[in-house]
């Protein structure tokens, strides 16, 4: 009787310290945050120029900015945190991360686990190839070799042409191993992949695919982050300040909805 009385204190004691690892803290205006006075926002950090790492190691980018500004309107301390692509959704599922700013498009499969802000920029799927490619729409890709970022919505939609694809960890490795030969082709972010070719990657644009809405990833717990995103950036859009970090980082403004004949 006393070893199954010290077993359930035992069980109840782990109970109690997972349920308090659980907690987050809560601000004055209600937000849960896993710090007080801290947006803590996941990015890749390996995503350029959406987030990447300077020399110094801190991460900068269109997300990683535009993250920071979040957070300053809402009036917090803007927390960077570098969480590898594949891995970020559950990150913020499971309270790595207050959220995610981190180009992730908006789609059924992930609104299953979180919440969606409203977009924060506009982009879209595009083939690059390299420039002596006989590839050039979605049609010429069926039996070639296809790379993609594993996690990203580009390779689930290079899986609909192609039985053939390869996954790398990040779009830039897989377009580099493209400019140096390998695959036939990759299927990634539009601004992603002109930015490569700007820096001297050897490929070119070829078909775009469709369009798409990019959005800050939210817990499903947390409906008061939501408000309070999609607050800030509303006013980020009408004082400019998104189309100016879009300007910064890629010298045209992503962040307004494409005109349909577009």
């Amino acid at each position: 009787m006393k070893k199954v009385s010290i077993w359930l204190m035992a069980v109840m004691m782990m109970a109690a310290l997972l349920t308090g690892c659980a907690e987050k803290d809560q601000g004055e205006d209600g937000l849960e945050l896993v710090n007080e006075g801290e947006f803590i926002f996941a990015a890749s950090g390996e995503f350029k120029p959406f987030s990447y790492v300077r020399d110094d190691m801190t991460m900068t980018g269109f997300d990683v900015e535009v993250g920071k500004a979040i957070a300053k309107e809402l009036g917090l301390k803007p927390v960077p945190k570098r969480i590898k692509f594949k891995g970020i959704v559950e990150g913020v599922k499971t309270g790595r991360a207050d959220v995610a700013v981190a180009s992730h498009t908006i789609n059924e499969q992930r609104a299953k686990h979180v919440r969606f802000s409203t977009p924060y920029y506009y982009s879209g799927p595009q083939i690059f190839t390299r420039e002596d490619s006989d590839i050039k729409t979605t049609e010429d890709l069926e039996g070639k070799e296809v790379a993609a970022a594993k996690g990203s919505t580009y390779a689930s939609i290079a899986k609909e042409y192609t039985g053939n694809v390869k996954i790398y960890d990040s779009d830039i490795t897989a377009l580099k191993a493209l400019s140096g030969g390998r695959h036939d082709a990759v299927i990634t972010d539009f601004v992603t992949g002109r930015s490569a070719a700007k820096e001297g990657f050897e490929i070119t644009g070829q078909e775009l695919i469709e369009r798409s809405a990019q959005a800050v990833v939210i817990p499903e717990n947390n409906p008061l982050m939501e408000e309070k995103v999609n607050e800030a950036l509303e006013n980020l859009r009408k004082d400019g300040t998104l189309a100016k970090i879009s300007m910064e980082f890629f010298g045209d403004d992503i962040t307004k909805e494409p005109a349909a004949e577009e």
